[in-house]
């Protein structure tokens, strides 16, 4: 098994990093337009284009598992055209999609827990909680959960159950940090960014990712480690 580090992307993209994944081999960014395979230096090893938008992703056994939206996000009348898309991890060829019309606001993110999936997305603005949409392993809807969480800008954007509980990066300004529970009550909301992306890992850390913006106003990203703090929910290990 590989060694997780930090690790910046090779390349740049035109348009921004929205989430990662990991295995042992590798790391997997979406940036919006295309898929990126790196090995765990960042080094890229294989990019394909996609549909827009390709938001966070999961991996499981060797394949990815990309939330995807092609219609409009936050939207109050739910105009999304929402799916979840996968993709073989050893060479990001196109496996199937599955639609997730119950995510009503734009699917965005997504995780997977004791077999099933669990996807989350936009909000329009004047909403003070969020949701999570669980399914089955065949993409059977199985519920709506609901987060108390209060607003957060355009809902939520990255997730990870790690540690016994739900991490969910937010956008904002600051951006947001919410950590629940495995039933999805409450445990912190903090002024903390992991909206670009969040992995919990074996040892307990996590990478969480950041990006920028190159000279030719492309998009970058990088993973750095952080471990959990009461305080702030998250904190980067320098």
């Amino acid at each position: 098994a590989g060694e997780h580090r930090e690790a910046t992307c090779e390349g740049a993209y035109p348009h921004h990093l929205q989430g990662v994944c990991v295995d042992d081999q590798a790391i997997y960014w979406s940036f919006t337009t295309q898929l990126v395979k790196t090995d765990l230096d960042g080094k890229l090893l294989k990019k394909v284009p996609v549909a827009n938008h390709h938001g966070d992703l999961c991996q499981r056994d060797g394949k990815l598992y990309v939330a995807v939206n092609l219609g409009k996000f936050n939207d109050p009348q739910g105009n999304a055209d929402s799916w979840v898309h996968v993709y073989n991890a050893d060479d990001l060829s196109f496996v199937s999609k599955h639609a997730t019309p119950e995510v009503f606001h734009g699917a965005g993110g997504i995780d997977h827990r004791d077999g099933h999936f669990f996807v989350v997305g936009g909000l329009p603005n004047d909403v003070e909680e969020n949701y999570v949409y669980e399914y089955d392993d065949a993409f059977r809807f199985i519920k709506r959960h609901v987060v108390p969480s209060g607003h957060t800008h355009l809902g939520i954007q990255t997730a990870a159950f790690a540690d016994g509980r739900w991490w969910f990066g937010c956008y904002g300004d600051p951006a947001i940090l919410l950590v629940a529970d495995a039933d999805f009550k409450m445990i912190g909301r903090h002024e903390f960014d992991c909206a670009l992306g969040i992995v919990g890992l074996p040892d307990g850390r996590f990478l969480v990712a950041k990006g920028g913006v190159d000279e030719n106003k492309q998009c970058t990203g990088a993973l750095r480690f952080a471990i959990p703090d009461e305080e702030t929910g998250l904190k980067i290990v320098e």
